[in-house]
């Protein structure tokens, strides 16, 4: 970030952001913004316990599985997608319309099908995170050079060969970028399947700690959760630039 020709690192917006909730919560304007400093201090004492990280284990647990889920199932169709015209227009308008619609509404009709519990949870958190996945896979595979294709053809690449030698590795920033914001929309399946579906994990926390207006507990946990979904998200982005030389085979 430039500001005034000098390069600002990009957590200086969260240092201010912190020191204006710290002022905000200070000057008690209102019971739902703690200041952020006894939120931190209430971190080291609810983190540790029991119940917190069973909470956590719960949710990591149905997060984990509906994005692998998503990605195992949301590749193979972007890549399908984007080499077959068939598939692409059976597909396309339908991951469209899921990737605009809202979700949420659609949450209840699951739970009518597969019930209450955490096989309910897990596909709210396949349903969020999938359709992005598509997209960005057929964008990548799109934008193949098709000498490479027709390389694989000539030296007698079988489809299966093609798919794990040419269009994944070929469209792999792509399909990085796609799972990173994946995870991203994921992480809000997953708490809206806790809060809706049955209210365990995170969703229990942020259901009891809201109904007794315990705020440093629930913007404690608020910060954990969007802490670790951070992370990730720049985990992935990191290993999304550690492989974008790919992208230049393409060309």
């Amino acid at each position: 970030m430039i500001v005034f020709g000098r390069r600002i690192p990009m957590v200086a917006s969260l240092l201010l952001w912190a020191i204006l909730w710290e002022i905000i919560g200070q000057l008690q304007v209102t019971i739902l913004l703690p200041p952020l400093s006894s939120v931190v201090m209430r971190l080291f004492e609810i983190v540790p316990t029991a119940s917190f990280m069973s909470a956590l284990g719960v949710t990591a647990y149905a997060f984990i599985v509906g994005n692998v889920i998503a990605i195992a199932v949301g590749v193979p169709l972007g890549i399908l997608m984007g080499r077959s015209v068939i598939a692409d227009r059976l597909f396309l308008p339908w991951v469209n319309l899921f990737l605009s619609a809202p979700l949420t509404a659609l949450v209840p009709v699951i739970m009518v099908i597969f019930g209450l519990g955490q096989t309910t949870i897990i596909l709210t958190v396949v349903l969020f995170a999938i359709w992005i996945i598509v997209l960005d896979a057929r964008a990548g595979v799109r934008s193949i050079s098709p000498s490479l294709v027709e390389m694989a053809h000539s030296f007698g690449a079988n489809r299966l060969q093609a798919f794990t030698r040419i269009y994944l590795w070929a469209a792999l920033p792509e399909i990085l970028a796609g799972i990173r914001l994946g995870v991203i929309r994921a992480v809000k399946g997953v708490i809206i399947g806790q809060l809706l579906v049955s209210i365990v994990g995170f969703g229990a926390l942020f259901k009891l700690y809201g109904s007794r207006f315990l705020m440093e507990h629930f913007w404690t946990a608020l910060l954990v959760l969007f802490a670790l979904a951070f992370i990730l998200a720049e985990s992935l982005a990191w290993l999304e630039r550690r492989v974008d030389f790919y992208a230049a085979s393409r060309g």
